[in-house]
């Protein structure tokens, strides 16, 4: 895979829930002026930004603080609806640390970033061990039946470890935090077993409303 030569300079577009991995494709909707602003701004330079989560409960907040780690990702696809809106697909090249919030004449924010805790995101193709991947695949089955959802085995079979693990973590309906932890996971068998415990409690969680007595 070619390294790609990351920008100290990045703008963020903050949004709770969402959770952009190396590799991983998010897509967004972007119909706010300043992120309009944003992603023609990306389009003329670099075409990248970074995604972020709000911090706390002050998320829905003009500036709100965001949480110290997101992930920079590349504009891969782009298309102007009727309406005024961008549709994007953004493809996760790195996660980031914030050194600074920079005071800047935009009206979308820009942090200074390092990329040195995660100097292994672009290397491709990282695998867990078999009995990881099998205890992985095993909670993926019972989280799914219990949302009266099937495992398609031949798709995951088809999937290498890194693509299974975190498209998962990135599409599963875990909360805001929940989300941040996955993202600030160093390594991928760290993700796994996040996941694994995620998944798990979801569950038990959902089990335990059903045995819940209705009066």
């Amino acid at each position: 895979m070619t390294v790609v030569e990351l920008p100290d300079v990045v703008p963020i577009f903050p949004l709770s829930g969402a959770l952009l991995l190396p590799r991983g494709v998010l897509p967004l909707n972007i119909f706010e002026p300043r992120y309009l602003t944003m992603i023609k701004d990306a389009l003329q330079g670099k075409k990248m930004i970074g995604v972020i989560q709000p911090l706390g409960p002050n998320a829905t907040v003009e500036d709100p603080p965001v949480y110290p780690h997101g992930c920079i990702g590349l504009i891969r696809e782009y298309q102007e609806t009727d309406d005024g809106r961008i549709l994007i697909a953004v493809e996760g090249l790195s996660r980031f640390r914030i050194l600074e919030e920079l005071t800047c004449t935009t009206p979308y924010r820009q942090v200074l970033t390092s990329y040195q805790d995660f100097e292994s995101d672009q290397n491709q193709n990282s695998f867990v061990d078999l009995n990881l991947r099998s205890h992985f695949l095993d909670a993926l089955g019972k989280y799914l039946i219990g949302r009266g959802l099937a495992i398609d085995h031949e798709t995951v079979a088809d999937l290498q470890d890194e693509a299974l693990i975190n498209s998962l973590a990135m599409t599963c309906p875990f909360g805001p935090a929940e989300k941040q932890a996955l993202l600030e996971n160093i390594s991928l068998d760290e993700r796994a077993n996040t996941m694994i415990a995620l998944m798990n409690f979801a569950l038990a969680e959902a089990n335990a409303k059903n045995k819940t007595p209705k009066h």
